[in-house]
């Protein structure tokens, strides 16, 4: 399967939806313990609060699992759009997409309709603005853009304002310094809740206000909503790592220089949607989404570059048996 996904043929988008069916109905039909219905949350309290309109608070589970299919279709496209685009992986191909759907479904929770998976849309935007940096000589509107960026994903889930650093980050890597940026960046923030604090004002609930980033100020702990099951399903994940990062440093000084600042940027942001984790940790295994598009460009760099065919096939049947065995059973 991989050799067809190493090819730019824009027919493995049917390939790719197949593989979503089989995926999340087979979840669906054959999963244990299916609920009949999953809890919806797709923006943040104080957001939801502001909206004049009657809140949906569950969805029956095929609804929240094929609307998440959805979603993750349309998003594996961009981001295969976006890697093509910039030339990321050296060369045109699916593969971006392809693990993008596959590690979209590593963990069950994964599966459904959550404000962690629509905040992937505001990432893979981010990330075009973000290598727009590295072309452009006055960068200062494309840092406000990224910073309301933040703000409009922070309404979403509020753990995705970390990624203001990963803005921040960016401007590191991809500029030269210039104060002015940063400063952009955290106006463009601002500027989203100073419409906030307009209508908190005029519902008589400015005092409020503050307590928005409240939850920024949590005692930090640690993610504990791993089993033992879980860790074996991640082996193959941890080998195709390994695997990817002796490929990515084999051939890093060979690459572009936009590639190399690039995968610098996807380990920054693995690392901080990882931390941001405490912010709000009853969402449990959905805050992980976040860190699945720069995980899914890594993994796509390794099965583009792999040499042994044996080898980077038995992984990737590794991966998807792994998803299907333990997603599906739970012991």
């Amino acid at each position: 399967m991989i050799d067809i996904f190493r090819r730019f043929n824009p027919l493995n988008i049917l390939w790719l939806a197949l593989l979503l069916i089989i995926l999340r109905g087979a979840y669906l039909l054959f999963g244990d313990a299916v609920p009949d219905e999953y809890p919806l949350q797709l923006a943040e309290p104080f957001f939801r609060a502001l909206l004049p309109l009657a809140i949906v608070k569950t969805l029956p589970a095929y609804l929240s699992i094929w609307g998440a299919a959805l979603v993750v279709l349309i998003q594996a496209i961009l981001i295969n759009y976006l890697i093509n685009a910039y030339n990321l992986l050296g060369r045109p191909s699916f593969l971006p997409a392809l693990m993008y759907v596959v590690l979209s479904g590593l963990f069950t929770p994964f599966l459904v309709l959550s404000a962690p998976l629509l905040c992937n849309f505001v990432i893979i935007w981010m990330l075009f603005k973000l290598f727009e940096l590295y072309k452009t000589d006055d960068s200062k509107a494309l840092a406000y853009d990224l910073g309301m960026l933040v703000a409009v994903g922070s309404l979403l889930y509020f753990p995705f304002t970390y990624f203001l650093a990963v803005v921040w980050i960016g401007l590191i890597i991809f500029r030269p310094f210039d104060w002015r940026e940063w400063a952009a960046t955290l106006i463009g923030y601002l500027t989203i809740f100073f419409f906030i604090g307009v209508v908190y004002y005029l519902t008589d609930k400015l005092p409020y206000l503050y307590r928005i980033w409240l939850p920024l100020g949590a005692k930090f702990a640690g993610p504990q909503v791993l089993d033992k099951y879980d860790f074996l399903s991640l082996i193959p994940v941890i080998a195709i790592f390994v695997l990817g990062t002796l490929k990515l440093q084999e051939n890093f000084f060979k690459s572009y220089v936009l590639i190399r600042k690039a995968f610098q940027l996807f380990f920054f942001m693995v690392l901080i949607a990882s931390v941001s984790y405490y912010v709000r940790p009853m969402f449990g295994l959905s805050h992980f989404i976040l860190c699945v598009v720069p995980a899914a460009i890594f993994f796509a760099y390794y099965f583009l570059y792999a040499s042994k065919r044996w080898m980077y096939e038995t992984l990737f049947f590794l991966l998807i048996t792994s998803i299907i065995y333990f997603q599906f059973n739970t012991f």
